[in-house]
């Protein structure tokens, strides 16, 4: 198949079934988002959701998380995984937020990278929804998804995934797709029992080739 018929496919139905896909991350401003999605590395949105439900109503303000102690942040967000590095990196996120940053969340990468707990994807993340720049993060879901119908290849890195995908769609629609690529893989394309039998992308999608052919011997 010519690669642009496979793009115009993948594009055309994933606006067909989640034409609308958006961040379900829940947070009122730039700075809970930023803390949202550092929470969110190795647990689901809905967890996250849960337990920033009663965090950002204890801590109101940057400066409340600035004050708070490591262990009381620790308690708050326990039922979460790597709860211990994640309150360190609210601390210092809440610190840099106060003191470099004038209570403003960076709208450059560098800057957002300098704070704990912030890499590539939770920069991009957070340059994508807050300032609707041209990035194309990339989570375990988009990883999957764009091995799984050939646009990155089996052994690619999380960076070289970014990087194909970028050059394989149009910059206007990287926020779209970001998010389309994540649900597809949450609640279609999922890791295990991935909903193959009614897709319309499965007669290029390698791993329905791989597990027919493993079938066939």
């Amino acid at each position: 198949m010519i690669k642009k018929e496979k793009v115009d496919r993948i594009r055309n139905y994933f606006n067909e079934i989640l034409p609308s896909a958006d961040c379900e991350l829940n947070y009122s401003t730039d700075y809970e988002l930023l803390i949202a999605v550092v929470l969110s590395a190795q647990t689901t949105d809905k967890k996250v959701n849960e337990v920033t439900k009663t965090l950002f109503k204890k801590y109101p303000a940057i400066d409340d998380y600035d004050k708070a102690s490591l262990s009381e942040i620790e308690k708050d967000i326990k039922v979460i995984g790597l709860y211990k590095a994640k309150a360190l990196a609210i601390k210092d996120i809440a610190s840099k937020l106060k003191n470099n940053f004038g209570y403003k969340v960076p709208d450059n990468k560098k800057d957002l990278m300098s704070m704990r707990g912030v890499g590539n994807k939770v920069a991009n993340v957070v340059m994508i929804e807050i300032f609707n720049k041209e990035e194309f993060p990339v989570d375990t879901h988009v990883f999957r998804v764009a091995k799984r119908l050939g646009l990155a290849n089996k052994n690619d890195s999380i960076l070289l995934v970014e990087k194909k995908l970028r050059k394989t769609f149009k910059k206007e629609e990287y926020k779209l797709l970001h998010h389309q690529f994540i649900h597809f893989g949450r609640y279609y394309c999922k890791a295990m029992k991935p909903e193959c039998e009614n897709c319309k992308l499965k007669d290029f999608c390698l791993d329905v080739h791989i597990k027919s052919s493993t079938k066939v011997k």
